[in-house]
């Protein structure tokens, strides 16, 4: 086991993986950058290191920092968290070459799964069901013409190095291919360094429904079942719930046998995320893999009994193989993400002093945050500050519960999503279970 992990990370998750080295006995370190000084992460954890100024280009991404950060404190091994460089395979190789330990995904498994294209491509083999569409990139628009008409509009244009919604374009009819390829390949190549595309089939009522794995250095994976995460703007996600609403007992077994299928092909190690749109008939299609924790993981812990997933990246990433059976949920659980965003005013973000702080409590409730009272929020990162998770024996109570501590949960001093979510909660279309990835585009918040 290792003696020292350094958490290339900031904020709630940096935390998140400390609390668990402390239960483990494992000593932790903490980056930060000078925007962050003062963030309860760098108060934690059992030494921290400052590795440059608050841009993230200068700090939590510049691998050379944070390497020779691990180095002076004689960290061995490294535990990145979610973004930053959680799935930079660059960065996994550096480590692996430093002879530091990279708690996350091989090189190889983050570029084969990194790039849409290739990790379709591997799923295909692997007999998992996708999505129909191009056969890798597209080499042209007279190309995409053709391919479009072959599998039948709607049709959606996604960028292959893309990610967070950029690069990506519906498209109905043939007369709207033209302009959708353009803007599409312009907005890729201004975010990614890369215009590549490649087309599927666009699925009408989706579900964004993924599998939690693990997988160990032996081969094997399990799943722990799904969550549901189709409440999403801009195809960021809002909340996650477990079980899904819409998904039934044999859906689940169906998916499940999949994700376990997709990680055990390529040999995949570690914790991960096998995502999957859902159509309105309960067709299941391969969208994508992510090599890393995720942030809506805390949900899946709920209701898998005495599972910590943190600590079991770590267990697998020392070589300790998984007990290989897969797990099913026997509660429900949601979480909200709280952003400092102002909901009323597009959701846009609102950094600054927190002046008042006052977490809600109580049976069923986690709050997983970074931030307090007199705490300034920086504005060169995430807007995410807190999960909201509780967690109770059904839905409707659940769902019940999740209005309570919102009504509790109280943050002054900036604009938060907190509003946004407790008018979630009573909308009767979630209520009932009733939506899909569009479900933001008709929701109306009332100020």
């Amino acid at each position: 086991m290792f003696k020292k992990i350094l958490i290339a990370n900031r904020g709630e998750i940096a935390l998140r993986i400390i609390r668990t080295c402390r239960e483990m006995g494992i000593k932790s370190v903490a980056v930060y950058s000078t925007a962050d000084a003062e963030s309860l992460h760098v108060r934690f954890a059992d030494e921290a290191v400052c590795i440059g100024p608050p841009s993230s280009s200068e700090s939590y991404l510049k691998i050379s920092n944070i390497i020779a950060a691990a180095e002076i404190t004689n960290a061995d091994a490294i535990h990145p968290g979610y973004g930053f460089l959680a799935e930079n395979a660059r960065f996994s190789k550096i480590c692996e070459e430093h002879g530091i330990k990279f708690i996350g995904a091989s090189p190889e498994m983050i570029n084969l799964m990194g790039d849409k294209a290739s990790a379709i491509e591997t799923m295909k083999k692997a007999k998992v069901p996708t999505i129909p569409g191009s056969d890798g990139i597209i080499s042209s628009l007279p190309a995409a013409e053709k391919i479009a008409k072959k599998i039948g509009y709607p049709i959606m244009l996604k960028a292959t190095a893309g990610g967070g919604g950029k690069g990506m374009r519906a498209v109905w009819t043939p007369d709207d291919l033209e302009n959708a390829w353009d803007s599409a390949r312009q907005e890729a190549k201004a975010f990614f360094g890369n215009d590549a595309m490649y087309m599927e089939k666009l699925i009408e009522e989706p579900r964004h429904i993924e599998i939690q794995i693990v997988g160990d250095s032996r081969g094997k994976a399990c799943h722990l079942s799904e969550r549901d995460c189709s409440i999403q703007r801009r195809h960021q996600k809002l909340t996650e719930e477990t079980p899904s609403p819409f998904v039934t007992k044999s859906l689940r077994e169906k998916m499940g046998k999949a994700a376990v299928k997709a990680s055990e092909f390529i040999n995949y190690e570690g914790a991960g995320t096998v995502e999957f749109l859902v159509d309105k008939n309960k067709n299941f299609y391969f969208m994508e893999m992510n090599t890393r924790i995720q942030v809506e993981h805390p949900i899946t812990e709920q209701v898998i009994s005495n599972f910590d997933l943190i600590r079991e990246q770590i267990k697998v990433a020392a070589g300790i193989p998984i007990l290989g059976i897969d797990y099913f949920p026997n509660m429900h659980s949601i979480e909200c993400r709280i952003n400092a965003e102002d909901p009323f005013h597009d959701f846009r973000p609102s950094p600054g002093l927190i002046t008042t702080f006052h977490a809600p409590g109580g049976h069923g409730v986690r709050l997983d945050t970074h931030v307090y009272a007199g705490y300034n929020i920086p504005p060169n990162y995430d807007s995410m500050i807190a999960k909201l998770i509780v967690t109770a024996q059904t839905r409707e109570e659940a769902i019940s519960k999740m209005r309570r501590a919102l009504d509790e949960f109280v943050i002054e001093g900036v604009k938060t999503t907190i509003p946004f979510h407790r008018q979630l909660m009573d909308h009767p279309d979630y209520i009932s279970g009733d939506f899909t990835t569009k479900f933001m585009e008709d929701f109306e918040i009332q100020s």
